[in-house]
């Protein structure tokens, strides 16, 4: 503790401040957040180069979990070691947390409520656009040659028509972008050039190394220290509650979704949504529509819709709980299986991606990974509008494709206005996404409670 401490690049409090502020304005998703802290510790405070925080980036974009918290973690371990990154992590979630909770407590009480589904049908549309501009914004990024275009709309047929598991999807994109910069380095070139960021030397230089170096004894006292922390609570809801218990369940399914969730919460949400839904029965897809929903109005990683789902299913089916202590249990329960692996990964794997600064295959498999998220938000897209936009869907199969198709005749009309309206003042008017959420949260306050004043 004495040795990190003498190399803190900054006070160790003014650190804790700075991921305190940042945790307060990290909405909008990986692309809001990710430009909170670039803007915060890159370009304001000069902390750490442009080029070591986009190598930080790569990395975290590599994993599975939310990446934008993994960089946070990632670069508060550069910045005060090992506490820094818990600190930097923790308070990146926390806020988030803490809102969430408070909000499926309300939907909860309040569900059936007049208020609350007038609210809902206004915030659901607004999703539709929020998503819809991720798409854009990451193929915007990525699909720089056609050869990506083409690695995105693979995905998405993938998973829309053959229904290949999203796991599997990740990995072939992977390969695909590996064996590219085996045979086709050409693909690559138009999405190269960095460029200096300018302004004053930051504090932690874009050559320099990280003081920690990789070690095989680290690596398994990191790992050993995680895994306990990691599963220990999964392994006390098993032996109190019991193993075929929801929490079980939820402890053993959350901590699986962690490991595959490459690209962010709108990649492995479609997934997410499928299995809480389908299998588990935890809530409805127009319930998994307003989690997100919920989740895109409170700070912090979006991945935090899973703390909703949980909520809600534990508090369906509580066991020998109440429904309220299960429901609390289930959301901390999934909330701690989804982020202690990120804090894992970074503290077992930064020290060696420190000395792999310029490794061109790990930088290919990233690059084919975040082509196919295009198609694997895409494809996220489609789901939410068909719950959102139609009142019924169908099954259809021919062949080796399959698909959930909506009734054409179950459109909703309301839906389809305040959707609309959403898209004109996110690509036309473009209005911050909070500005958007309050507006359309008032639009179907207004479509719902309107035409039941008028009838009194």
């Amino acid at each position: 503790m004495t040795t990190e401490a003498t190399r803190d690049v900054i006070p160790f409090r003014q650190a804790v401040r700075a991921w305190f502020l940042i945790s307060l304005q990290t909405f909008g998703g990986p692309a809001g957040q990710i430009a909170v802290m670039q803007s915060t510790l890159v370009e304001e405070k000069r902390w750490i180069g442009q080029r070591r925080f986009n190598h930080a980036l790569n990395y975290c974009m590599l994993l599975p979990g939310p990446e934008a918290q993994q960089l946070a973690i990632y670069v508060g371990w550069l910045l005060n070691g090992t506490r820094g990154g818990l600190v930097a992590g923790t308070l990146f979630v926390l806020p988030g947390m803490l809102a969430l909770l408070a909000l499926s407590a309300v939907y909860i009480l309040w569900q059936d409520t007049t208020v609350v589904t007038a609210l809902f049908a206004g915030i659901a549309p607004a999703v539709l656009a929020i998503v819809a501009q991720a798409v854009i914004r990451v193929a915007r990024r990525s699909l720089t040659h056609p050869f990506f275009v083409a690695l995105a709309v693979a995905a998405f047929l993938a998973l829309a028509l053959f229904g290949v598991p999203f796991p599997l999807v990740v990995a072939a994109a992977a390969l695909a972008g590996w064996l590219a910069h085996r045979l086709a380095t050409h693909v690559f070139d138009a999405g190269n050039g960095h460029g200096g960021d300018g302004g004053p030397a930051p504090l932690i230089p874009d050559d320099a190394l990280h003081h920690a170096r990789p070690s095989r004894r680290s690596a398994v006292r990191i790992l050993a220290i995680g895994l306990v922390v990691w599963w220990v609570p999964v392994a006390a809801v098993a032996v109190f509650l019991g193993t075929d218990s929801v929490f079980t369940t939820q402890g053993l399914f959350f901590s699986g979704t962690a490991l595959v969730t490459f690209g962010g919460a709108y990649a492995v949400l479609a997934f997410v949504a499928q299995r809480a839904v389908e299998v588990y029965g935890w809530l409805t897809p127009a319930e998994m529509v307003r989690g997100l929903a919920l989740a895109e109005t409170t700070p912090g990683p979006l991945i935090m819709v899973v703390q909703f789902v949980a909520f809600l299913g534990a508090y369906r089916d509580p066991g020998a709980l109440t429904p309220w202590a299960g429901a609390l249990l289930g959301a901390l329960l999934t909330t701690w299986v989804t982020f202690v692996p990120c804090f894992l990964f970074i503290f077992l794997g930064a020290p060696y991606v420190e000395r792999l600064r310029h490794n061109a295959a790990i930088s290919a498999a990233l690059t084919g990974i975040t082509a196919s998220v295009v198609g694997v938000i895409a494809n996220l897209a489609v789901y939410f509008a068909e719950h959102t936009l139609f009142g019924e869907t169908f099954a259809w199969a021919w062949g080796p494709f399959s698909a959930q198709l909506p009734r054409l005749g179950a459109v909703d009309p309301v839906a389809l206005g305040v959707t609309a309206a959403a898209l004109a003042m996110t690509f036309v008017l473009k209005w911050p996404m909070l500005r958007i959420l309050g507006v359309c949260a008032l639009l179907g306050i207004g479509t719902v409670l309107l035409p039941t004043a008028f009838t009194l």
